[in-house]
């Protein structure tokens, strides 16, 4: 089995050293038996052992575990067939999972939960040697939490026999007090190191552990009182002469400094002490406790807060830094970092002062060393980390090892990977003797510049589409570099020619940026003939670049180079002028065209109303003709009453019939009995229209009322249902919701509030589902008076601490999601986009509470399968929302012409099909219109047709 290669491998890394009679085989395969259970059962029972002086006699408790043996072995025959079948399947599928994370890590080095849910099934199997490796390999890459040490300490711990086991406990203890300020591991280290007091220089190691304990965590004013106390109790119990003095000083110590519970501890002292307290001490307790007092809103706001206080620990920061106390701006930005490890703006904070104000060496580089590690996809971090590392006189090798680092660490634009190149080319910059016409250091230069644009067009483009650099910024490094420290000016114009080539030939700046390289180390000769082509080629601002042509001629050329430069001037200008005429009139003519559409639409909206009221009258119009066959279709030519003015929840006034009643057709009521039953159905849906109140709409309540759309049609009572909602917001006026003339719940409503406050946190019921539906929440704007007001609630500009989700199944929930997203930060908003009709579109976006906590969410679950399906995960940033420009913008002179999608009257993603008989159907009255050509004028206006024309129409076919 697994746990038994595990066992044998550990014995010959271990290498335990037992008496004579352990040399045998048999003994050995007991020792490590022995070592497997002491791992298991610390799993199992999840709880560590306390180490202290009595630590010698750790070998008698792990002899004993050999007498179990017998037990465990009578244990498991005594177990049923059905719970050993399920421990095999239990280690069998957890081989599987450890198989399975360990194929996901050769692909992905940086999927940190990979690398805890590995060493936590190693761990649960006994896996000794692999659990070891596992965690070496994570904590190379990251900085292990203090959790995730403290359990690496205690296994190595309980596992440790002998003298070696132990230097190999103090190297980790000496790891993990560097990763992040620990108060616990600092103590655990001081009590295991009490531990080896009897070894060769115990004492001296353990007295300097704790002194070291009390630099770093010593000021801690919560956790700090624990390491004070440990260090005295060890120095108290140990019988020497000098034993008291050294008390003595570290009471005095402790009382200078500000620390929870100080009065408790001088009342200590004032027991412990036989002789009176000195005035000084008091004095320095006194002063200690005034100190207190200014720390403890801090220190209160943070025990308050709820992790990872970011806020709380800026303020305390803020505070510390206008006092000026290096050590304990150090130990706040520590404490801030151990919960908020993967906020760059923190880490870039942390390193600049310690680069401008402390300039330790070994402290400086271990800061940015950790900033780089939590958070290796922020190039500001590994630019900084560069400059610290040459600033200090470390050896190129390690800079050059540095920088594959950060190429590897996955950032998340291609622009970083140009500044990361930029940051390591002008390192190697400034290792060039340029007094020396050739150099390794000047080779090597040429070679990483070569080297970053092939990675740029290569590696970068191919994974974002873009080089990142389209300005070429690194050649123009190279060229001005070649020709000022090089004189290398033939190199320089081929680096030139290679930028114009990549698409920058049309901008002004980029040639006169190579006419001023030109004129400061070239002659005149190139500098004419770059501006030569300068104006044939410039397209942005060619009047700048013919003014420059013209003063260098002006001031060097000869007569011949000045009619040469006016006549190439002259001409390019002409021409740019021509096409800006052009431009101008098909600008004119596209607003002309755009004019005659909004004006066509118009006019074909107000047909449309026309031809439906006829239609409606039409109904009539045949009932009539069929009670009274006397009467002539032709003769029919007096007007119709015009239709009075449609309002919703409107009902026809008293004694007023409706067109198509009854009353209408006859003149009077016919009785009950007689009517049809076409007839019952228009009585019951005219009560049911008179049901409805007339309510016309008061915009002054604008500003307290809020429009509701979007709503089910079959609504049953929609003010009683949306009322409980919308109470929840403020006192409600009424909910108003819109019927049709047939009585019919329309899907939208207004609710007025009492307040405006009310109306205003109304919106946030935005998105709420009410039936299965989304209901729509929008102030209530009156269209007419603001024709351009959109509601939108989203932003639609990039956001960086929102993550866009795509590929989701539709059977994904919001609260699935929300478990996956939260193992990688502290989401704060989760939202799946939906159709009118409340369904999933398998889309969601995910908002972190900073930006560094999204971007580590996109490198971990972006390609992530969830119920087979690849999701992809992006940093939000919208398309740009396409917006009609207005005829009067459009005719601005000098701008960019831009084509306009034609769409057909009803607007896009409508239907283009006419509902209209083709018998009925007429050219419009101003234009006909091609589908992608220009307006042409109709030629002749059809006659206007009455009610009894087109009855006559209907009866021929």
């Amino acid at each position: 089995m697994a746990t038994a290669a595990a066992a044998s491998a550990s014995e010959a890394e271990a290498e335990p050293k037992a008496g004579p009679e352990a040399e045998g085989e048999q003994d050995e395969a007991k020792a490590a038996r022995a070592r497997r259970k002491v791992l298991s059962r610390a799993v199992a029972a999840a709880t560590y052992k306390t180490m202290g002086p009595e630590w010698d006699q750790q070998e008698e408790g792990v002899s004993e575990s050999d007498g179990d043996e017998e037990y465990a072995m009578a244990s498991s025959a005594e177990s049923s067939p059905g719970e050993y079948e399920w421990g095999y399947d239990e280690e069998e599928k957890n081989q599987l999972e450890i198989e399975r994370l360990e194929e996901q890590l050769s692909i992905n080095v940086y999927d940190y939960n990979c690398h805890v849910d590995l060493i936590r099934l190693l761990r649960l199997e006994g896996e000794l040697t692999k659990v070891r490796m596992a965690r070496q390999k994570m904590s190379e890459i990251f900085p292990l939490t203090e959790e995730l040490w403290l359990e690496w300490l205690h296994d190595e711990i309980s596992m440790a026999m002998d003298g070696l086991d132990r230097e190999h406990v103090y190297d980790l203890f000496e790891r993990a007090v560097k990763d992040y300020i620990c108060p616990n591991i600092w103590l655990e280290y001081g009590q295991y190191s009490v531990g080896g007091i009897g070894q060769k220089g115990g004492l001296e190691k353990v007295r300097s552990v704790f002194e070291r304990a009390l630099s770093s965590v010593g000021l801690h004013m919560t956790k700090g009182l624990a390491i004070w106390e440990a260090y005295r109790e060890f120095e108290s119990a140990i019988v020497e002469a000098a034993r008291l003095e050294k008390v003595h000083s570290l009471f005095r110590r402790q009382l200078a400094i500000p620390l929870y519970d100080m009065e408790a501890t001088f009342a200590e002292y004032e027991e412990w002490s036989e002789d009176p307290i000195p005035e000084s001490v008091i004095q320095s307790y006194n002063k200690a406790l005034q100190q207190l007092e200014k720390y403890k809103p801090y220190e209160e706001a943070l025990l308050q807060a709820e992790a990872p206080r970011l806020a709380e620990y800026q303020a305390y920061i803020d505070f510390e830094m206008k006092i000026g106390d290096p050590a304990r701006i150090q130990l706040i930005f520590e404490r801030a970092l151990v919960e908020n490890c993967l906020v760059p703006d923190l880490w870039i904070r942390y390193s600049q002062y310690l680069d401008r104000q402390l300039k330790v060496k070994d402290l400086v580089l271990s800061a940015h060393s950790r900033a780089v590690r939590n958070c290796p996809w922020t190039v500001a971090l590994w630019s900084r980390y560069l400059l610290a590392l040459e600033r200090h006189g470390v050896e190129h090798r390690v800079i050059s090892v540095t920088f594959e680092k950060a190429l590897s660490a996955g950032f998340i634009q291609a622009t970083d990977y140009v500044e990361i190149w930029q940051a390591y080319l002008d390192y190697l910059r400034r290792r060039v003797d340029f007094k020396q016409d050739s150099s390794k250091e000047l080779e090597e230069l040429r070679s990483a510049f070569a080297r970053a644009l092939e990675y740029l067009k290569q590696e970068v483009e191919e994974r974002f589409s873009e080089s990142g650099d389209p300005s070429c910024l690194i050649m123009q490094n190279w060229a001005r570099i070649e020709a000022r420290l090089c004189n290398n000016m033939q190199k320089a114009r081929e680096l030139w020619d290679s930028i114009m080539t990549r698409g920058n030939a049309k901008f002004a700046n980029m040639w006169l940026e190579y006419y001023n390289l030109e004129r400061a180390h070239g002659d005149t000769q190139h500098c004419r003939k770059a501006l030569h082509r300068a104006v044939q080629c410039t397209s942005d601002y060619p009047e700048h670049v013919c003014e420059v042509l013209l003063t260098m001629e002006r001031t060097e050329g000869t007569l011949e180079d000045w009619d040469i430069a006016v006549q190439k001037t002259e001409t390019r200008l002409a021409r740019v002028n021509e096409q800006r005429i052009k431009a101008a009139e098909k600008e004119a003519a596209l607003a002309q065209q755009e004019e005659e559409k909004v004006e066509q639409r118009k006019r074909a909206r107000a047909e449309k109303k026309a031809l439906k009221k006829k239609k409606k009258t039409r109904g009539a119009d045949k009932h009539r003709a069929d009670e009274d066959d006397e009467k002539e279709w032709g003769d029919d030519e007096e007007e119709q009453p015009s239709k009075r003015r449609r309002v919703e929840n409107s009902v026809p006034p008293a004694g007023e019939a409706e067109p198509g009643s009854e009353a209408d057709l006859s003149g009077s009521s016919a009785p009950a009995a007689t009517e049809s039953p076409s007839e019952l159905k228009e009585v019951r849906v005219g009560a049911r229209r008179r049901d409805v109140p007339k309510v016309p709409h008061d915009s002054s309540k604008d500003g307290v009322t809020v429009f509701v759309s979007n709503l089910p049609y079959g609504l049953g009572e929609p003010a009683a249902t949306l009322r409980p909602l919308f109470e929840a917001c403020g006192d409600v006026v009424e909910v108003r919701p819109i019927f049709s003339n047939r009585g019919d719940f329309r899907g939208y409503c207004y609710v007025e509030f009492r307040e405006e406050a009310a109306a205003l946190q109304a919106l946030q019921l935005d998105r709420q589902s009410v039936e299965g539906r989304p209901m729509f929440v929008s102030p209530c704007v009156d269209k007419s008076k603001n024709p351009d007001f959109k509601v939108f609630r989203y932003s639609t500009a990039l956001e960086k601490h929102k993550l866009f989700v795509s590929g989701l199944p539709f059977s994904c929930t919001k609260e699935e999601l929300e478990e996956i997203c939260r193992a990688h930060g502290t989401v704060k908003d989760i939202r799946l986009v939906t159709n009118r009709a409340g369904k999933p579109k398998g889309l969601a976006y995910v908002e972190y509470e900073n930006e560094s906590q999204a971007s580590q969410a996109v490198l971990k679950m972006d390609g992530m399968t969830i119920r087979e399906n690849v999701i992809k995960v992006a940093i939000s940033n919208p398309p740009q929302r396409k917006v009609p420009e207005k005829p009067e913008a459009r005719k601005a002179p000098g701008s960019a012409l831009l084509p306009r999608q034609v769409y057909g009257a009803r607007g896009k993603g409508r239907t283009q099909l006419s509902l209209l008989p083709r018998a009925l159907q007429r050219p419009s009255a101003a234009t006909a219109q091609a589908e992608n050509g220009p307006a042409t004028p109709a030629t002749t206006e059809a006659p206007k047709m009455s009610n009894a024309d087109f009855a006559k129409l209907l009866l021929r076919k």
